[in-house]
């Protein structure tokens, strides 16, 4: 079983969804790109909420927290795409994203682009608050003009019945379920908290 989660947008709780996921399914973690150190990279927040998860290293991991394409050129240096192939390990995989569906890899290529070329089943994060009718709808319509599956969509946040509703059907994709914010953040209760909220995506 292999899942991409990339999201709607940035900061809407993706990295806490693909901990939840990847602790799951007993799965490696894999984050291609990371973008951004200072605070920690988000394999430390997995590795952190999901104990015994299985890190696969980032192809690229670069100083400052923005789009790879720009943080790659202040580091001086050159993202491949063709370089990204995801890793061949033993069992269930995550691979997260950064930010949204659209991100700029390169100046050239976008990770949805990657996706595309990947074939694998995509999980899109969405928060529920205001907004994300239009934003989960664009990313969808992105992630279907390059011909990416779509696993569903899982969201994050207090429940906005309406809006989860309207998004799973008009862009006929499966209501995976939502993930409320949680305080405090533990692996237990991200655990619990996440085995509730999909009991579909469970090992």
């Amino acid at each position: 079983m292999k899942f991409i989660v990339t999201g709607t947008d940035t900061e809407i709780g993706k990295t806490v969804f693909a901990a939840g996921l990847a602790g799951a399914l007993g799965a490696t973690y894999w984050k291609p790109i990371q973008a951004g150190l200072e605070d920690g990279a988000d394999a430390d927040t997995v590795a952190t909420l999901a104990p015994g998860t299985r890190i696969h290293p980032s192809a690229w991991r670069l100083t400052t927290p923005c789009s790879p394409h720009s943080a790659a050129e202040l580091d001086g240096v050159t993202i491949d795409p063709a370089a990204l192939t995801p890793p061949a390990v033993a069992g269930p995989l995550v691979i997260e994203g950064a930010g949204g569906v659209l991100v700029p890899v390169t100046r050239r290529h976008l990770f949805a682009d990657l996706f595309a070329a990947w074939q694998l089943p995509v999980i899109l994060v969405a928060r529920t608050g205001l907004g994300t009718i239009n934003h989960s709808l664009l990313s969808i319509e992105a992630l279907r003009a390059r011909h990416v599956p779509i696993h569903g969509i899982a969201f994050v946040g207090d429940a906005v019945e309406d809006s989860e509703a309207t998004i799973a059907d008009i862009a006929q994709v499966e209501r995976l379920g939502r993930l409320p914010r949680l305080a405090p953040l533990t692996p237990a209760i991200l655990a619990h908290a996440f085995a509730a909220a999909f009991p579909g995506l469970t090992a």
